[in-house]
């Protein structure tokens, strides 16, 4: 069998059932039409044959006799519709060609660097966004502390103008009293007090002239200054005291003029905590000691 031949009747349409019926009903249809066409055009070609007439003349009229009708011709048969062609198939479409594993492979691999790039730069930006909060929260946070530093500076700074100022005052007091207890000695030239009396009568009925002496001598040993005082300056204290000789407060009224030195001796004054009584068996109830580093 030849190969074509095998080809194209595989490829054939499928034969329509009644199609050699139809194919017979045509075959009759055009018979009966040939034939309906040739009695049709048969009675026009045939010879006329001639006849004679006569007339006959008759007192009664007769009518005519009827004048021949042709028949009508015989309806045309309706034409037999043709049989459609049969569509040719449609071509089967060869099957997709099987995939290559080198190629396969070879898109994996881009499609992974592609996911691995995209991931990285991901996390840039994810890095960078971290960093920019970071500097962000630092920026404020410095802002936040400098800000508390200086909030801080200027309590220290006011703290410090307002001791001064104190100091000032206790320094303007303790000279306005030095000099109001030297016009006293003065009017008082026959007064037994010392220089720093401060008393209105001739003879003092306060504490003895060593008793102060032994106040400084009793403070002086719990006095703790870590460094070196230039020169020797005084640090004048005024302290009350109870009756029992419990110390109940004391205060700068002449600074040495180192703060350090000051602090110092008040700090062995609160350390001493109780006075001895004087010769007398009493206690003074306020009491002024000067403090030198050097005595």
């Amino acid at each position: 069998m030849n190969p074509k031949s095998t080809l194209h009747l595989e490829f054939a349409p499928p034969a329509q059932p009644g199609a050699g019926r139809a194919w017979v009903l045509a075959g009759v249809a055009h018979a009966l039409l040939f034939l309906a066409l040739g009695l049709a055009t048969a009675w026009k070609t045939q010879p006329q044959t001639v006849q004679a007439e006569a007339e006959l003349w008759s007192a009664v009229p007769a009518a005519a006799a009827p004048r021949l009708q042709e028949p009508p011709p015989e309806p045309e048969p309706e034409p037999v519709p043709e049989p459609q062609a049969t569509p040719p198939a449609k071509p089967v479409p060869p099957p997709p060609p099987a995939p290559d594993p080198a190629l396969e492979a070879r898109d994996a691999q881009i499609a992974l660097e592609k996911k691995k790039q995209l991931e990285k730069k991901k996390e840039a930006e994810k890095a960078e966004t971290l960093k920019a909060e970071k500097e962000k929260r630092d920026k404020e946070k410095k802002a936040q502390e400098d800000k508390e530093r200086d909030k801080k500076k200027a309590a220290e700074k006011a703290k410090a103008e307002k001791a001064e100022k104190a100091e000032k005052a206790d320094a303007a007091r303790a000279d306005a009293m030095r000099q109001e207890n030297l016009k006293r000695m003065q009017g008082m030239a026959g007064a037994s007090g010392g220089e720093n009396a401060t008393g209105t009568a001739l003879k003092s009925s306060g504490p003895s002239a060593s008793y102060a002496g032994r106040l400084v001598a009793r403070i002086k040993p719990n006095i703790t200054y870590p460094g070196d005082v230039v020169g020797n300056p005084r640090a004048e204290v005024e302290v009350k005291v109870g009756p029992d000789g419990s110390i109940q407060s004391r205060r700068i009224v002449q600074s040495s003029g180192n703060k350090a030195w000051d602090e110092a001796v008040l700090r062995a004054i609160d350390k001493t905590e109780v006075f001895p009584k004087d010769s007398d068996g009493r206690v003074p109830p306020v009491i002024v000691l000067g403090f030198r580093p050097s005595d």
